[in-house]
């Protein structure tokens, strides 16, 4: 399927995706928003081929009833069908898109869709190269990230990694997620690990270098440590369906990050978490750091 057609492929996903249920409801989006079961009978395979009929005045008495095409998706307003021409004749041209209700589907034959003409836009002359990047910038892009302190200590990118982290501590030593503290009788203090990852653009040069601090909460015992687990995120669906009457009623988004958004949620528990490797504080490596607020991978109660 070549590019032109991804647009298709995306409405007909998203046409099919609101005509079926999922696991948070038993009914599906059409439902909750139509307040009636969707019909889905008339559900075609994407991209099969199809003989779609002529309307009455284009067809002749002797000449073909029919036009090749395939399958590109549904009509939004209607139970008709849209395709793309494969073949030519007097009343319709070949590389267009057409609309009917009245075809005749062969959803076990397929043919690779060609590049639509009408794609093109401009001429070599005025088309404008978009920026490469060479291979060997490739080459060190492909480093894996380290996994460990020592593994950042070796990498050749250490300074950047070193800043990375540094900025990560200073975010949280500002928001005073944690004071140090000695660790009661019973209690179990949690470990904690770097996730460093690099952040990349859309041509796969490196955005930035970013590294964070997580605490180890998968040793908590859920009844014990924990009774409930909640992240402070919009899910998915709430984001498309945003996106969605944006589209619909032509509004701008706005979007924002807030850096360390986990570090602004407070805290009820009690809970010790080990001092980060090679962050230990002079004078104080006997004792833990007191969680004040939430740190990343913690479970807590909600």
């Amino acid at each position: 399927m070549v590019e032109g057609f991804w647009g298709e492929a995306m409405l007909t996903a998203c046409y099919i995706l609101n005509r079926t249920p999922n696991k948070r409801s038993k009914n599906t989006p059409y439902e909750l928003w139509c307040k009636k079961v969707p019909n889905v009978s008339y559900l075609k395979v994407w991209g099969c081929r199809a003989v779609v009929r002529l309307i009455e005045p284009k067809r002749k008495t002797l000449g073909e009833r029919g036009i090749d095409c395939i399958f590109i998706g549904y009509v939004e307003h209607s139970k008709a069908y849209r395709f793309y021409v494969l073949e030519s004749n007097e009343s319709v041209s070949v590389n267009t898109v057409i609309e009917s209700r009245d075809v005749i589907f062969d959803e076990e034959r397929f043919t690779s869709i060609p590049r639509p003409r009408d794609m093109i836009h401009q001429s070599s002359s005025m088309r404008t190269r978009n920026e490469t990047i060479s291979q060997h910038q490739y080459c060190f892009n492909i480093e894996e990230d380290p996994k460990t302190f020592s593994e950042v200590i070796a990498s050749r990118n250490v300074h950047f990694w070193k800043e990375a982290i540094h900025d990560e501590i200073d975010s949280i030593m500002h928001n005073n997620t944690w004071v140090l503290a000695d660790l009661p009788p019973g209690c179990k203090a949690l470990g904690c690990k770097w996730i460093l990852k690099r952040k990349m653009k859309v041509d796969g040069t490196i955005d930035k270098y970013k590294a964070i601090l997580v605490i180890q909460g998968f040793r908590q015992k859920e009844g014990i440590d924990f009774f409930d687990t909640y992240t402070p995120v919009a899910r998915i669906f709430t984001i498309r369906l945003l996106l969605a009457l944006a589209a619909i009623h032509n509004l701008v988004i706005y979007q924002m990050d807030v850096k360390t958004a986990f570090l602004n949620g407070d805290l009820d528990e009690e809970i010790y978490m080990k001092q980060p490797e090679r962050f230990v504080m002079p004078g104080n490596g006997h004792k833990m750091c007191k969680l004040t607020l939430i740190q990343t991978s913690v479970l807590y109660k909600v």
